[in-house]
């Protein structure tokens, strides 16, 4: 009788035609209900549209035996007769660029990569896409040359070693550095070519993964939750919802909740790879029958235990670039935003730690609403200079990117265009996707970690003032002339339209060293008057004292002269004022807050 099996995910990703799909089947031993381009549109357009499933086994090394996680079946049951053996399920992912979507969504789920090059033409445009998704995704790498067969035999073995160093450099500045490289011909002569010609460098391929792979913690607690890649009805039985199982554990007889359609339904068989078992737990490849619904409702999606998961509107993330996407990111522009088999449009706000917390240690599973946080026009990148703001005249907002500082963590409030269910930490990939496919431009923007899903529909009023995000405002002006020892006049801080009420009692600072309060405003012109609640120094009236040259516009009336003292001679030297505050994005009364 079969012993207990250890299930590994590895993904099958590389550039369309560098032969995934015959790799995938040059190794398997036991295919899904989905594998092989079975799908009569792939068939028909001879590349892979799907995510397709296979597998095969081998006995689990004794290397992997200590890591073997503790079985979800009942406690005190008897153990699984016969040798434990590693089950290794290839996860083929198609390799057409319009097909980056299902790409990501397979890479979330796999726990080591095998990229595939096709050895006549090197590292090409999604190759190096699906490069930059392993290194967000997964840990280890296994890079294969494919197709060696169509080099010239006298040359073969000078081919490869060029491409091998080529690869070797290529993953020089990446997590991968180091990875083995493998050339194999999976499907020696071509799709065209006789069935009976042999793969090469497979049985050394399989040694090489086997050695390669390790078990990742398998934890059976916590809530089961699917994620569900096919979906179909057998008649008679039921649906089955094929899928990789993502946390926590289920049994024959439970209970699953649908979330995209909202239903629960009962679990009335289960198999894997065409086995029938009883349980399953997490990193299982598991097919699961339940009571019938139409399968096109449900091409992907997640499935879970009920009540587990929740729908959500818009999410607070944490945010870093990745570095081959070229181009800013910006405050208020739209992305393809990735989370799990989903990709929705979503708004981007991103912002920063306050000023003095940008070497603060990151945080990656919890978002901390008792903070202030630093708003910013862009993602803050070494490689970026800060965006000029649209202060108008004197107004402009200030911060340490403009220092050359950069936080050691960044964050941003995605608001999707329509809501998404998915599980709180899970991985999420902003990208392009409208970027032309035929530009050698990486189109993956960024990736970060869902801290908090935001499931009022009404977040904006029930949870955004919550959310101390800050604009730090700095206003310059000029002190016109001294009223008395405790009080001077002070312009070209404010527009002439501006509401100099909103701003009475705030505190500035003169260049002389002195602290006032705006006390009101001063004629119709946009001046104002400030109280120095300890006084001018000498030396600042010294500074301040007229130099006898004379402001003012001829024609004016003497009542006006007096009020504004447009007749009144300029400071021997200017004397500037600074105005600074903090402005919360989600206040809806704008107040202006200064520190103590």
């Amino acid at each position: 009788m079969a012993g207990r099996r250890v299930n590994v995910n590895v993904g099958v990703l590389g550039h369309i035609d560098s032969g995934k799909t015959a790799l995938a089947r040059a190794l398997s031993t036991t295919a899904s209900t989905a594998a092989f381009d079975k799908q009569p549109q792939s068939r028909e357009r001879g590349i892979t549209l799907d995510l397709g499933f296979s597998c095969f086994s081998v006995p689990l090394p004794a290397r992997l035996r200590a890591a073997l996680p503790a079985s979800p079946a009942a406690p005190g049951a008897a153990p699984e007769p016969g040798e434990p053996r590693l089950q290794v399920t290839l996860v083929d992912c198609p390799g057409h660029a319009s097909l980056i979507r299902t790409i990501i969504g397979g890479a979330q789920i796999i726990d080591l990569m095998m990229l595939v090059i096709d050895v006549t033409k090197g590292l090409q445009t999604q190759s190096a896409e699906c490069l930059v998704i392993g290194q967000i995704a997964c840990q280890k790498l296994v890079v294969v040359l494919n197709k060696i067969d169509l080099l010239a035999e006298g040359k073969r073995q000078a081919a490869i070693d060029k491409m091998t160093k080529k690869m070797q450099k290529t993953l020089e500045n990446t997590k991968f550095r180091g990875a083995p490289i493998i050339p194999v011909a999976a499907r020696p002569g071509g799709p065209e070519a006789p069935e009976t010609e042999t793969p090469q460098g497979i049985s050394e391929l399989i040694e090489l993964l086997t050695s390669q792979i390790s078990v990742p913690a398998r934890d059976p607690s916590g809530p089961f939750l699917m994620s569900v890649d096919h979906c179909f009805s057998i008649k008679g039985q039921g649906t089955v919802m094929t899928g990789t199982i993502l946390s926590g554990s289920i049994s024959l007889g439970d209970s699953v909740e649908i979330p995209a359609l909202k239903v629960v339904k009962k679990v009335k068989s289960m198999q894997m790879f065409h086995t029938p078992v009883t349980s399953a737990m997490q990193g299982d490849r598991l097919g699961i029958c339940v009571t019938q619904f139409d399968p096109k409702l449900l091409e992907r999606g997640l499935v879970c235990a009920p009540e587990s998961l929740h729908t959500v509107h818009a999410a607070l993330i944490s945010v870093e670039k990745i570095p081959y996407f070229r181009g800013p990111l910006q405050t208020k522009a739209k992305f393809h935003i990735t989370v799990g088999h989903e990709t929705v449009m979503g708004r981007m706000l991103f912002f920063s730690p306050a000023p003095d917390d940008f070497d603060r240690e990151p945080v990656l599973d919890s978002f901390d609403l008792s903070r202030e946080y630093l708003f910013q026009e862009q993602y803050l990148s070494q490689d970026l200079a800060p965006v000029a703001t649209d202060g108008g005249g004197a107004d402009k907002e200030t911060g340490p990117a403009a220092e050359g500082r950069h936080p050691r963590q960044q964050w941003a409030l995605v608001e999707f265009e329509k809501p998404v269910t998915c599980p709180r930490l899970c991985l999420v990939i902003g990208s392009r996707l409208d970027a032309d496919i035929h530009a050698s431009t990486c189109r993956l923007a960024f990736h970060g970690v869902l801290l908090r899903g935001l499931e009022d529909r009404d977040y904006a009023a029930s949870f955004l003032p919550r959310l101390r995000v800050y604009k730090l405002k700095c206003k310059q002006g000029l002190v016109e002339r001294v009223m008395d020892d405790h009080s001077v006049i002070g312009r070209s801080l404010f527009k002439k339209e501006t509401s100099i009420q909103l701003f009475v009692g705030l505190k500035v600072h003169l260049s002389t060293g002195e602290l006032g309060i705006i006390d009101s405003a001063f004629g119709q012109s946009g001046k104002f008057k400030i109280r120095i609640p300890g006084g001018l120094s000498p030396e600042s009236k010294r500074i301040l004292a007229p130099t006898g040259k004379k402001r003012g516009r001829a024609g004016r009336g003497e009542a006006a002269r007096q009020e504004e003292g447009a007749e009144q001679p300029e400071p021997t030297q200017h004397v500037t004022l600074s105005l600074s505050f903090k402005r919360y994005v989600f206040d809806a009364h704008k107040r202006m807050v200064q520190s103590p």
